[in-house]
């Protein structure tokens, strides 16, 4: 049986038969296996989720490191915000970097570690608290976008983005009322502020958890669109990247979110 397929006549198994093709050659090439991600420099799901898990690893190492160090955690706040704006930037204008991802992640760990510790030491046990919140909300999100029952949209992004920038200005004004003493209560508005009863703080925090599972919804929908364009295979780190930083902002506002509710 010949063809006049050029993709397929350009193909190994083609080159090395005559014109026309056996039933047994034929087969064999059907029955070969795809072509892997490396081999074809293209993004896939499978590699991103290889990706994203060797970030959370060295993450989770990182932890466990400014856990037991005291003081770490104020290098990883800053260093894991600068390569973070790194990161950022560089994803815009050139292929990720699978060493500056990395570099976050462990940075970052650093700091998730302190600051876990520090939380621990007066409200025990809202660590294990916030990861399991962080699992369970991770996991929901991913099954509700795997079946289709949540998607990104122009619009929902749109009020996404305007709830991000008044989240940042209230973090802003609040962390000055607590430093300059203009509020006494060490959660600021978070804690002293109440509505019906209900601390401020844990209102807020609720908001923001949605907030960070739409997120993990533009992270997914990301990935998912790069598969599909079939973007170089360096994306899937991009992925890696934005899953992290949604992750970790998740499991920051459930730490504060558990240790207010014991107030």
């Amino acid at each position: 049986m010949a063809t006049s397929n050029p993709a397929f006549s350009q193909s190994p198994a083609f080159r090395n038969t005559p014109t026309t093709a056996s039933a047994e050659q034929l087969e064999t090439m059907f029955q070969a296996p795809s072509a892997t991600s490396v081999e074809t420099d293209r993004m896939t799901v499978e590699d991103t989720i290889r990706k994203t898990a060797a970030s959370f690893a060295v993450l989770l190492a990182g932890a466990v490191v400014g856990w037991f160090v005291p003081g770490l955690w104020i290098v990883g706040m800053i260093a894991g915000l600068v390569l973070a704006f790194v990161n950022i930037f560089r994803n815009r204008k050139k292929l990720p970097s699978a060493g500056l991802t990395l570099a976050y992640a462990g940075a970052e760990g650093l700091f998730i570690g302190g600051i876990s510790m520090f939380y621990e030491s007066f409200a025990g046990g809202v660590v294990i608290q916030a990861v399991i919140g962080t699992i369970v909300v991770v996991g929901v999100t991913l099954a509700l976008f795997a079946s289709g029952k949540i998607r990104a949209s122009a619009k929902a992004t749109k009020v996404f983005l305007i709830a991000m920038v008044g989240y940042l200005l209230f973090s802003v004004v609040n962390i000055i009322l607590v430093v300059t003493g203009a509020v006494s209560d060490p959660w600021g508005l978070r804690g002293s502020f109440h509505i019906f009863g209900i601390p401020l703080g844990l209102v807020i925090g609720v908001l923001v958890v949605i907030m960070c599972a739409y997120s993990l919804v533009l992270d997914f929908d990301a990935i998912q669109q790069g598969v599909k364009n079939r973007a170089p295979r360096a994306y899937g780190w991009a992925g890696a990247f934005g899953i992290m930083v949604t992750v970790v902002w998740l499991y920051l506002e459930l730490l504060r979110i558990f240790a207010l509710s014991r107030n």
